[in-house]
């Protein structure tokens, strides 16, 4: 993937077709605005447990959330500037098969991501989440062996950055970046605003943004910051220095 010189390239796990908007949608603009490439995986539609707002219409059924679903979701990432992908691997509950791990090692392998987006280990909430996290780290490691499909190149070290859960407090999510996302938290906006099944989280996704601002300002940010993402990484960070 060619992409400007300093800019990563991103390919983003996302359990289910809004989660990568509402946690992610920051990192992901921002990284396309800056010349590097994102790739989105959605392991499922999150036509079941995750579209209230499409069950809530007379007349709907399993195949039409599924195709509003996609739809948003393909909106959102074009306005952030993304690539999508559709696994369409089931939902409450997220079922990973053999033929699907294959596919997400082959697709770490053809794109090289320098990071890699995707849920918390442990979520009690939503045990989706959890089986992104898992499959995130699974494909991770078999992108990186040498053994693995001899016919094209190993993964490097890819960092696996943890996005902020929906309730922080219970999943052990410790943020150690406060990733500043004020010059595009309008393009996020305008992302969120095409997830129409799940409207309901627009406004505690701009309220938490706003807040994790005034902790990015608190922890040494100019002041200048007004909106930010939190992330926790899940490998050490490697420095010639103490900073």
């Amino acid at each position: 993937m060619a992409d400007s010189p300093g800019n990563p390239s991103v390919l983003v796990v996302s359990a289910h077709s809004g989660d990568f908007v509402w946690r992610a949608g920051g990192a992901i603009a921002l990284t396309a605005r800056r010349g590097g490439s994102v790739h989105v995986l959605c392991l499922s539609f999150g036509e079941r447990g995750e579209s209230q707002g499409l069950w809530q219409r007379e007349g709907m059924t399993l195949e039409r959330v599924k195709e509003a679903r996609r739809a948003e979701a393909s909106a959102a990432a074009g306005v952030l500037g993304a690539s999508i992908e559709f696994l369409d691997l089931g939902d409450y509950p997220l079922r990973v098969d053999e033929a699907a791990v294959d596919r997400i090692a082959g697709v770490m392998r053809a794109r090289r991501p320098d990071v890699l987006l995707t849920h918390v280990a442990d979520d009690p909430y939503n045990r989706d989440h959890n089986q992104a996290h898992e499959t995130t780290l699974l494909t991770r490691m078999i992108a990186q062996a040498h053994g693995h499909d001899p016919a094209t190149r190993p993964l490097g070290a890819a960092q696996v950055l943890q996005f902020e859960p929906h309730q922080p407090e219970v999943c052990g999510f410790v943020p150690d970046l406060l990733l500043d996302v004020t010059p595009v938290f309008d393009v996020k906006a305008e992302a969120m605003s095409r997830m129409t099944a799940q409207e309901h989280l627009v406004r505690y996704y701009t309220d938490l943004g706003l807040r994790r601002g005034v902790q990015a300002v608190r922890n040494g940010a100019p002041k200048t910051v007004t909106h930010a993402e939190a992330y926790q990484r899940t490998f050490p960070t490697v420095g010639d220095e103490l900073r």
